[in-house]
């Protein structure tokens, strides 16, 4: 069985008083996307900085590709690709001069930064500076910068916020290559279509501990209610019925609908991860 790219066990931090991560523990195998979800001040980036180094760990154990977290492991830094919500970019550099540079620091001679520009839409851009790109196109170079070196360990946070549908959906085809390719994946997104879309698993965080960790599929057999919504013709009208898939009465209705000549649709239903986080935390992701 392969080593873990990225392992964590009991890992903790606190700013003073405010206890922010409680001995998060899990691990994401190469080729797996861990969708990493919680509302804000629940722990993510606390746990994504100290992965990344930019915080130290103060208990617990964190570990990427079998080798302990901490600053200024330039060996750690070269295999890890980040993609923060902040928008750390040069704006008077062009979108190939920034990534030329970033490659540079890598010890890249010959980065192939037009190819990255073009799997995020930007190739006919590549030489505007980045000044004149919208919020989205911004979005997009963090995206071909964090992918630049060809890292085996990816942090993604909220990649594809403030895109149009499009380009979201060309972003997370790009993200499911590189995890196709072998690369870990932690990513943190309020998107739950991407997050049911994307991830190989999801861990529910809240107030700095892990709640759940499983398939978005167990999750929602685990702890959702299986039910059809039936939508019947009712006279000059359109009635509906939700039926649970639980008992003999519900299955001999749904037969008896089934059969009738008034029956327009039949929709399978199942709980969404916000509807499972608000049951197990009693709040909202986007709390």
């Amino acid at each position: 069985m392969p080593m873990p790219a990225i392992a964590v066990e009991g890992l903790s931090f606190a700013y003073g008083p405010v206890q922010a991560v409680k001995g998060v523990s899990f691990e994401v195998m190469p080729g797996e996307i861990l969708g990493f979800l919680g509302p804000n001040g629940a722990g993510k980036s606390t746990t994504i900085k100290i992965l990344t180094g930019l915080l130290p760990p103060q208990g617990g154990r964190a570990e990427i590709l079998g080798r302990a977290v901490g600053r200024g492991d330039r060996v750690l830094q070269a295999q890890i690709g980040v993609c923060f919500e902040e928008k750390n970019l040069y704006p008077n550099m062009s979108a190939l001069e920034n990534l030329n540079f970033f490659a540079s620091l890598y010890g890249i001679r010959r980065p192939r930064a037009l190819e990255a520009l073009r799997r995020v839409g930007l190739a006919d851009r590549a030489r505007d500076r980045v000044r004149s790109y919208s919020k989205g196109m911004r979005q997009r170079l963090m995206v071909a910068r964090a992918l630049i070196h060809n890292p085996r360990v990816l942090f993604l946070d909220e990649p594809t916020d403030g895109l149009d549908p499009v380009t979201a959906t060309e972003i997370r085809r790009t993200i499911r290559q590189e995890a196709d390719r072998g690369v870990a994946v932690l990513l943190t997104t309020h998107d739950m279509f991407e997050a049911d879309e994307l991830s190989d698993r999801v861990a529910f965080i809240n107030e700095g501990t892990i709640v759940a960790l499983d398939t978005a599929e167990n999750l929602k057999l685990k702890y959702g209610e299986r039910s059809v919504r039936v939508r019947l013709r009712d006279g000059d009208e359109v009635r509906e019925e939700r039926i649970g898939l639980s008992g003999v009465a519900a299955s001999e209705r749904l037969a008896e609908l089934a059969a009738s000549p008034d029956l327009l649709t039949i929709h399978t239903e199942e709980a969404t991860l916000e509807a499972i986080f608000i049951r197990l935390t009693g709040r909202g992701l986007a709390g």
